[in-house]
């Protein structure tokens, strides 16, 4: 083993020990910040997932845009809509049906809603920065 004199052998471990330690903190001091909301509740601050409950309503709002009364027509226009909107179309219909349940599994109750590990849930607070805040004196409180 080739050993380095900036690196004694003896401190190797401490080293080693310390930039474990560096890379666990990192990781529990960022907290996954999710947004649940509807276009009718803003939100100011950013997280890193933002679910809005009424996407899916939207999506199919656009699709039924304008459609015929005929049935038989309106199915083929829709049908025409649906595959023009391509791979784009399917990520966004997944996506916001995908946030809906994510909401639902976590038993969000109203909005806006900010949680953060999927544990922590300040309801009502529109400001995310003030409702990160919260949970973070919250979870400090705690033994």
């Amino acid at each position: 083993m080739r050993r380095f004199p900036s690196f004694p052998a003896t401190r190797r471990p401490w080293l080693k020990a310390a930039g474990l330690a560096a890379l666990f903190a990192a990781g529990a001091l960022h907290a996954e910040t999710w947004v649940i909301t509807d276009q009718a509740h803003p939100v100011a601050g950013r997280a890193d997932r933002l679910i809005l409950l009424d996407a899916p309503a939207r999506i199919e709002a656009e699709l039924a845009s304008g459609l015929p009364a005929d049935p038989a027509r309106a199915e083929n226009l829709a049908r025409d809509r649906l595959s023009k909107g391509g791979a784009d179309l399917q990520r966004r219909i997944a996506i916001a049906y995908q946030g809906v349940t994510d909401a639902w599994s976590l038993g969000i109750t109203s909005v806006p809603a900010v949680v953060v590990d999927q544990r922590y849930v300040v309801y009502g607070e529109p400001d995310v920065a003030r409702a990160v805040a919260r949970i973070e004196q919250h979870r400090g409180a705690q033994p």
